[in-house]
This record gives C-alpha cells, structure tokens and sequence, in this order.
C-alpha cells in the first residue's frame, strides 16, 4: 500500500519508527517530513498530507504530533481527507469501518511505538463496511446547513 507519513517536532522519533516498520511490511511510505527535530508548525506537515492524500499519492496516510489533536485538525480541513484521531486499536479500525478514514492521527506524546503499531495495523487492515455508512460518509464531504 501506498501511505504517506508527517509529524511535527514532537513526533519525529515516532515518525522514524513507524516509517521503518512500515516499509519492513512492504509498504510503499513517502516521508513528508520534517527532516530534523527543530520546532516546525504542525499545520504545514498536516496540510502537506493532506494534499499527498487528497491527490492519489497515497492510499493512506498517518499524521503524527504530540497530541495528535492538532495536526488532525489540519488534516481534515482538506474535504477528500477523513482524519482519525485514536491512541487504541478498536478506534482505528471503526474510523475505517464506519467512517472510510484516509488518515490516521496519533499523538507520540500518549502513545508509546507499540500501541501506535497496533493502531495502524488495525487501520490498514480493516475495509469500508459502506451500506448505511456510505451516506454518511458521503455527507462528510459535503457539508449542507
């Protein structure tokens, strides 16, 4: 699978660490950044993802910063983005089977490597269920007040 990956400052080492596992799976992982652990701000790395996704580079994505709060936040400000923001298993995978997510939210800050691998496993493993959550989801990207 295609999947892209962006942190902030905050989660640099755990961006390494699911990086590394991830392509030791096969996976096919465009590191969006940062490079290095001096301070950046979690919207451009969010936005950037975002984009990744949004244009059919990648199938999946994983935004990290130390809450996961805020990065999500920017993640989902693109209408063909879905973030989740989920520190166990169970969440990831309904974020997919309930809600199609393309992006995953993790804060490094809450949870430990090992958790986060569970997580994303549990996202990348679990499909769409559709029939009454299409319409639903289908709502998300586009809103009507």
């Amino acid at each position: 699978m295609r999947i892209a990956i962006a942190s902030d400052h905050a989660a640099i080492e755990l961006k390494a660490e699911l990086t590394a596992w991830l392509t030791s799976l096969g996976h096919e992982v465009a590191d969006l950044g940062p490079d290095s652990g001096e301070r950046v701000d979690y919207p451009d790395y969010g936005y950037k993802l975002a984009a990744h996704v949004a244009g059919g580079q990648a199938e999946r994505g994983v935004a990290l910063c130390g809450s996961g709060i805020g990065i999500s936040i920017a993640v989902n400000r693109n209408p063909a983005c879905r973030c989740a923001l989920v520190g166990e298993p169970l969440s990831a995978a309904l974020s997919r089977e309930h809600n199609d997510a393309n992006v995953i939210a993790l804060g490094a800050r809450l949870t430990g490597p090992d958790m986060a691998k569970a997580c994303v496993t549990a996202f990348l493993d679990t499909a769409f269920a559709g029939g009454r959550h299409g319409p639903r989801v289908d709502k998300l990207g586009a809103p009507s007040v």
